[in-house]
């Protein structure tokens, strides 16, 4: 079941509203989980209840994903303006310094909160912003065709294509390495929200001069990379060790981009361990 929290932010046009969308539960410290562009909070679902069995955990839909309405008109989707809608968040429901995970541009966002010190801890799962102009084009372009497709296909053709083990594959195989483990349903509904996402074009628009440059000093950090990693190739992790000298680098065998579906119990241990 997940909850809305509104509060506000400023943009260029002054403080303008803004609605977040959460799913929280659980007991201890505070943990932050961050899913990836064009995802939805239910991308945490496999690890969700295990990580809840030891933190008070809140899956965000970040702004303009999932059902999260869109930043408002004439704020943009980068780093600053979302850092502050997730700071907006905490304050709201009332979470001081959390620990914070991310997957993807969630990662890149968990870093971000790191370096500016609103968090106790950082987890980044496959993190943006360790790219060179290469591999961004490629990422970009592959989630342009993902997002295409998904608004090519009717919702009849996805619900059927979602019910064969060779149909989740097709829908998902650039994140998954283990594609045929997510249910039916969870495929046609990230599907959908990867065809609704609102924010999509205004975030990769934003992220295509991101490089993440700063070190993270005096909060710990876990960088964690997919062995399988389709869209974000796991080089990509070696530069964030150089970048951020005192982060742990974590191999996820046999991982994709999600790594969360591909081995819940793995990317649980992970993140416990750095919020330890």
């Amino acid at each position: 079941m997940t909850a809305t929290a509104s509060f506000s932010i400023d943009t260029p046009s002054g403080p303008r509203p803004v609605s977040v969308a959460y799913r929280r539960a659980g007991a201890g410290d505070p943990l932050l989980l961050l899913h990836g562009i064009g995802h939805h909070l239910q991308a945490w679902d496999p690890v969700f209840e295990i990580l809840a069995a030891e933190r008070d955990v809140i899956a965000v839909d970040l702004p303009g994903f999932g059902v999260s309405p869109g930043l408002p008109d004439g704020a943009p989707y980068d780093l600053p303006t979302v850092v502050a809608a997730l700071r907006g968040l905490c304050d709201a429901l009332g979470v001081d310094t959390p620990h914070v995970a991310g997957n993807s541009l969630g990662g890149l966002l968990a870093l971000e909160l790191g370096r500016e010190k609103l968090v106790r801890s950082v987890t980044a799962l496959s993190p943006g912003g360790f790219w060179n102009e290469a591999e961004r084009r490629y990422a970009f372009t592959v989630l342009l065709g993902m997002r295409q497709g998904a608004r090519l296909l009717p919702l009849p053709a996805i619900e059927r294509l979602s019910r064969t083990a060779a149909g989740r594959w097709a829908l998902t195989n650039t994140i998954y390495a283990r594609p045929w483990r997510r249910s039916p349903e969870a495929v046609v509904a990230e599907t959908l929200a990867l065809r609704d996402a609102s924010g999509f074009e205004e975030t990769l628009t934003a992220g295509r001069g991101v490089l993440f440059r700063d070190d993270v000093p005096d909060v710990p950090v876990t960088v964690a990379w997919g062995t399988k990693d389709r869209l974000l190739l796991r080089r990509q992790g070696v530069r964030a060790k150089h970048t951020i000298p005192g982060a742990r680098l974590v191999r996820l065998p046999g991982c994709g981009h999600v790594p969360m579906n591909d081995d819940p119990a793995l990317v649980a241990r992970v993140i416990l361990d750095t919020s330890r």
